[in-house]
C-alpha cells in the first residue's frame, strides 16, 4: 500500500476518493452529504465545549470540599447503615 502512495501520488489518491465519492452517492446527495457533515460536526464540538464546561465547573466545586468533613459524614452515614441493618436482623 505504501508502494502505490509513493507511485500514485497524493493529488491522485484525492481525486480518487472524491471521484469514488461521487460515484456512491450521486452528485445531488453531496449537499445533503456536506449538510449532515457540517451538523455533525458541530454538534460534535459543543458537546466537546459541555463537557469543558462540566468539568471545570464540578474542579470549582471540589475544591471546596473539606475532606474531613467529608470522611466523617461517610462514617456516620455507614455507621447508620450499620445500625438500621442490625435492626433488620433482630426483627
Amino acid at each position: 500500500m505504501k508502494l502505490l502512495l509513493f507511485v500514485i501520488g497524493t493529488e491522485w489518491i484525492v481525486v480518487l476518493v472524491v471521484a469514488a465519492i461521487l460515484l456512491l452517492f450521486g452528485g445531488s446527495k453531496l449537499p445533503q452529504l456536506a449538510k449532515a457533515l457540517g451538523q455533525s460536526k458541530k454538534a460534535f464540538r459543543e458537546g466537546l465545549d459541555e463537557a469543558d464546561r462540566d468539568a471545570s465547573s464540578s474542579r470549582g466545586k471540589l475544591d471546596t470540599v473539606d475532606d474531613e468533613a467529608l470522611f466523617e459524614e461517610a462514617r456516620r452515614r455507614a455507621q447508620q447503615i450499620r445500625s438500621e441493618d442490625a435492626k433488620k436482623i433482630e426483627h
